[in-house]
């Protein structure tokens, strides 16, 4: 009685012996390549400011991390805000990653980090800064909603 009390609304019977699981489509060619399926990814605006006391503005300063691929991005100057600052797009979320502030080239305190983690390969290691506790780098836990 059931299946035809579905046939009349045009539904399927459920399957006997187990629960109802919806089926998952195939992903497309393209998806199944890259894997971008599920992928979140969001901006970040990375922001310094010269220290209290400081005067001598620096000729540069930059931001690399496991989100560039450990490539240098430019800081733009805010005359206004009296600040260097630049937004990173496409950072992939719902990970840890590490980054550094360069100024001048060399690393620098960013007091807006989420912690700081022990560099981890060559490459991190190459943008360490010196604590008490030895090599650190800054922590940025990627979160989307």
């Amino acid at each position: 009685m059931l299946g035809s009390f579905n046939n009349l609304f045009g539904q399927k019977a459920p399957p006997k012996g187990g629960p109802l699981i919806p089926e998952t489509p195939n992903p497309s060619p393209l998806q199944r390549r890259t894997g971008m399926e599920n992928r979140q990814v969001y901006s970040k605006v990375f922001r310094w400011r010269l220290p209290d006391g400081q005067t001598q503005e620096p000729a540069t300063v930059e931001i690399v991390g496991t989100f560039s691929h450990w490539k240098k991005i430019p800081l733009q100057r805010d005359g206004v805000l009296d600040a260097w600052h630049a937004t990173v797009h496409h950072i992939p979320g719902n990970k840890t990653h590490h980054y550094m502030l360069l100024v001048d080239g060399k690393p620098a305190h960013d007091k807006n980090c989420d912690g700081l983690a022990i560099p981890h390969g060559p490459e991190e290691e190459s943008y360490a800064l010196l604590t008490d506790r030895g090599p650190r780098l800054f922590m940025l836990f990627a979160q989307t909603k």
